[in-house]
């Protein structure tokens, strides 16, 4: 498998130049590819020039405010997805955060490590909305069968042929136990490479970026997805 290097993009407007460049250090450091921008017609010249997979707002900036500024921005289509992260605490503000489009909204002061799982679930969310054919499989990965693709929030995977139909059949029959047999004659169609061996080798890859509970184990038996 090859891994991908373009990365998640996200635009961050905040006025704060301190707090701004907290975010965008750690989120960096995350994996995202992060542009700041310090007032509200900025941001609105940003999201149309270029494309992100999330917004991050504040609300209170210079020349338009966070609210108006992602009002503007779905007025247009524009759907991606939107975190505000304001000081503004009260139920109205609140409601008026949902109401310009926001998919969540977080309060000042905030960990870091919040605003970054907060985002990841946001963008695992979109993508799946946004295309039928792409599965979530765990907190963590997505994956998308008819590319062969696993992809979190902070980077995306590229499965071999072989990897990719194996994955695909184990989710196909989630909860049910497919014989080793059976996975070697649908992957391998029984070719010089089908032994139990490499199917072995090809679970441990799989397990290594899912989890090792991901895939179980029967033992001398076959696989399965365990149901949630």
């Amino acid at each position: 498998m090859r891994e991908k290097t373009s990365k998640l993009r996200l635009l961050i407007m905040e006025d704060d130049l301190l707090i701004c460049d907290i975010m965008s250090e750690f989120l960096s450091g995350c994996g995202y590819e992060v542009v700041c921008v310090n007032d509200g017609s900025q941001a609105i010249d940003k999201a149309y020039e270029e494309n992100f997979d999330a917004f991050i707002f504040d609300v209170k900036v210079p020349m338009i405010n966070g609210f108006d500024v992602l009002k503007t921005l779905r007025s247009t289509n524009k759907k991606t997805p939107a975190i505000f992260v304001t000081s503004l605490a009260g139920i109205a503000d609140l409601s008026k955060g949902y109401d310009a489009g926001c998919d969540d909204y977080i309060k000042k002061p905030f960990e870091l490590k919040e605003l970054q799982l907060r985002l990841q679930k946001l963008i695992q969310k979109s993508f799946s909305l946004n295309n039928s054919d792409i599965i979530m499989l765990n907190d963590e990965w997505s994956f998308e069968p008819n590319g062969g693709k696993l992809f979190s929030s902070e980077r995306e995977l590229f499965l071999t042929k072989k990897e990719t139909k194996l994955l695909n059949m184990l989710i196909s029959h989630k909860g049910k136990m497919i014989s080793n047999e059976q996975i070697i004659a649908n992957v391998w169609n029984y070719d010089d490479e089908a032994t139990e061996e490499n199917l072995r080798t090809h679970i441990k890859k799989l397990r290594k970026i899912l989890g090792k509970d991901f895939i179980q184990n029967v033992r001398k038996q076959g696989y399965l997805i365990v149901t949630s």
